[in-house]
This record gives C-alpha cells, sequence and structure tokens, in this order.
C-alpha cells in the first residue's frame, strides 16, 4: 500500500466524524460534505508523514474550513424571513441508519442545533468542539488564534445562551404515545388536553423558504400552538408516516401526491417543547427518504 492509499483508508475512517462536526457547525448537510471534501483534498495535498493524530489534525482542518464559512455567512448578513430550520436527518421510526448515527448522538437534537444558529461563529466553534467532540482548549484556542482563557470564555458564553434550550426525553416509547394523544386531541379539536400536552411555553416553528405554504412563521405558547394544531387537522391534508427526525419521533404528511411537509417533535419533562415543520418545495425535494417504507414513498416522494 502506497502513501497516499494509506491517507485515503485513514481518513475514510475518520469520515462519519468529521462529518458530525461538520454538520453541528453548519447546520447543512451540503456543506458539511463539501467541508469533509475540501478536508481531503488538503490531507491529500500535503505532507502527513509527521502527524501523529490524524483524527485531531483533520479535525482541526475541518473546524477550519467551517468557521470560514460561518463567518462568510455572517458577512453576506444571511437573515432568513422567518425560521430557518437545519437539515433534517430522516430515519426510519424504529431506529437510525448506521450512517445517520454519527450525525445524531451526543444529544445534540433539532432544538439545540436551531440554538446553536444564535451564537456567534467563535462561539459556536467553541460550543461544538469542546463540549460536544471533547477538543481540548488548547486546540480550539490555535483555530481561532485566541488565548485558552479567551476560548474558554467563548464556550462559557455559548452556555449561558443556550441554557434555556430544551433538553429532550430519552424514553422512545414514551414521546411516540405523546405524539399520539396529541394527534388525537388535534383531530378531535379538543383544545384542553391540547393544552395538557404542551409545555405552555411551547414553540412552534414552520420554515417555508420563499415557496412554501404559508410561507415562514414562529408561534408561541400553549394555546397559540393549539389552535393552530386544530386547524391544521380541519384543512384535512393527506396521510403522514411516522419517522424519526434527527433522533426524535416525527411525522412526513404527504398532500394528493406531493411530500407536504415534515415535523419534528421535541418533548422534554413529558410535555410537547418545540415543533419544527419544514415546507420549503424545495428543501422537501432534497430529502433522502428511501430508508422509510416504501408503499409510503410511491408516488408522493422521489428522493435525489
Amino acid at each position: 500500500m502506497n502513501e497516499q492509499d494509506r491517507l485515503a483508508e485513514h481518513f475514510e475512517q475518520q469520515r462519519n466524524h468529521l462529518r458530525a462536526v461538520a454538520y453541528r457547525m453548519l447546520g447543512s448537510l451540503s456543506d458539511a460534505d463539501d467541508a469533509v471534501q475540501e478536508a481531503w483534498l488538503r490531507l491529500s495535498g500535503a505532507n502527513a508523514s509527521g502527524v501523529d493524530d490524524l483524527r485531531a489534525w483533520l479535525t482541526t482542518v475541518v473546524a477550519r474550513i467551517c468557521l470560514n464559512l460561518l463567518r462568510s455567512r455572517a458577512a453576506r448578513r444571511e437573515e432568513p424571513i422567518g425560521p430557518h430550520l437545519p437539515d433534517l436527518i430522516i430515519s426510519p421510526p424504529d431506529g437510525a441508519d448506521p450512517q445517520d448515527e454519527a450525525l445524531i448522538a451526543d444529544s445534540v437534537g433539532l432544538a439545540l442545533l436551531i440554538a446553536l444558529d444564535t451564537l456567534t461563529p467563535a462561539e459556536r466553534l467553541a460550543f461544538v468542539l469542546h463540549d460536544v467532540f471533547d477538543v481540548p482548549f488548547d486546540q480550539i484556542a490555535a483555530i481561532l488564534d485566541r488565548s485558552q482563557a479567551a476560548t474558554r470564555q467563548l464556550a462559557s458564553r455559548a452556555r449561558r445562551r443556550l441554557r434555556t434550550t430544551a433538553t429532550p426525553d430519552t424514553n422512545l416509547t414514551a414521546q411516540w404515545q405523546l405524539v399520539d394523544a396529541f394527534l388525537a386531541a388535534a383531530r378531535d379539536g379538543d383544545f384542553d388536553a391540547l393544552l395538557t400536552i404542551l409545555n405552555p411555553d411551547v414553540v412552534l416553528r414552520a420554515d417555508g423558504g420563499a415557496t412554501g405554504p404559508g410561507g415562514s412563521l414562529q408561534r408561541l405558547g400553549a394555546q397559540a400552538v393549539a389552535s393552530g394544531a386544530i386547524t391544521f387537522q380541519r384543512l384535512g391534508y393527506g396521510p403522514t408516516q411516522r419517522a424519526l427526525i434527527n433522533g426524535a419521533p416525527g411525522l412526513v404528511a404527504f398532500t394528493g401526491s406531493a411530500l407536504f411537509s415534515v415535523l419534528s417533535f421535541t418533548i422534554a419533562q413529558g410535555r410537547i417543547a418545540e415543533l419544527n415543520i419544514l415546507t420549503d418545495p424545495l428543501r422537501l425535494q432534497r430529502l433522502d427518504l428511501r430508508l422509510l417504507e416504501p408503499g409510503w414513498r410511491a408516488g408522493r416522494a422521489s428522493p435525489n
């Protein structure tokens, strides 16, 4: 085996880890894949004979690439109209595909991914690398070109800003039971039952992009979300299929022959704390639904 083949083999062993780092940094699967590919190009063009810890070296490279992308976004002031959801990881309701396990591990649910968008690029890097991937502060400080003390402060500031983010429950069976109760109450128009299921401060986000039905919106509070759930059920949209969305209970909904929306629930302390809905037609077309039941997919969605 020549040196290039050896590097390629070692790189493939780290690919899932690197993709997980980039996804948490960027919230975009396509951008994460681009960052990982760029890391391979840099590795293949470098003299890596003196690298003792290739995983650490590659993590640093991917982190620098992601940091530059985040700073570029901030410089362009990309402010979406209304809520913007990160790319969704869709799995069968009985468990995630092994390839996706690294992307949804470490209890980094959709609620936290959304909250990470409120951080500065430096705060996000410090928090993700240290708190999620246990990268030491001296390595992170070198990436940010800051002192270790300043880097620790960035991570601490990020933790304070993320402190109100809901920590998802871990009992998946109990979560599905709550989702079923929510759907039954919405179907029956039982407003009071919905209020007992929803956290009083529940947040509903709908990301419709530029062309989605109803656009993008955000509702706050149990009463507003309960009213919206009853109205949605009365509109009579088509069938739904259970799915795990970033490891949490969710629904894939259809209208006619088209994929209409993907809904994810964040359940914390036995109540629904967040509902996040993707209705952006362009992003729905890019979702990979191949792992869901073929009978539901036929004629309804065309995954790439």
